[in-house]
């Protein structure tokens, strides 16, 4: 369906598609008619949004889908393009029911009276409770 759009009639395009084929199509149809676009990165499994930076594809590091980006873009002979991408590594989800809320949850459990995943108050600890549905996390 790419051929359906004119994508000279655009500003900017903002690419948040999760395939590689799909996101190599949409920047090379983009770049071909001289429209500017940014793309999005992975972040699954990712809380941190201070960890979010823009930058050139070429200039990226620690995330999986930016890395196969670059080598597709490289052989496509592109040479520049913006990207949305996180330098936070990857959390791990929690299958252990006694310590997770048991929706995979990815935020880090209490191992004791006195320990918390985060600060109380804090936004980390914000992200955790909206991620588990409550009003704490910890």
């Amino acid at each position: 369906t790419a051929d359906q759009f004119d994508f000279s009639q655009y500003d900017y395009v903002v690419d948040a598609i999760d395939t590689v084929k799909g996101k190599l199509e949409l920047v090379m149809q983009a770049q071909a008619t001289g429209t500017p676009i940014i793309s999005c990165m992975g972040a699954g499994n990712k809380l941190d949004a201070s960890a979010l930076e823009v930058a050139d594809i070429y200039d990226t590091s620690v995330c999986p889908l930016a890395r196969v980006m670059r080598a597709e873009l490289r052989k496509r002979g592109v040479k520049h393009l913006k990207v949305v991408y996180s330098k936070e590594p990857a959390l791990t989800p929690i299958d252990d029911m006694t310590i997770s809320c048991g929706t995979h949850c990815i935020c880090p459990a209490r191992h004791g009276p006195q320990m918390y995943p985060a600060p109380p108050g804090s936004r980390q600890q914000r992200l955790c409770a909206r991620r588990r549905g409550v009003d704490h996390c910890g």
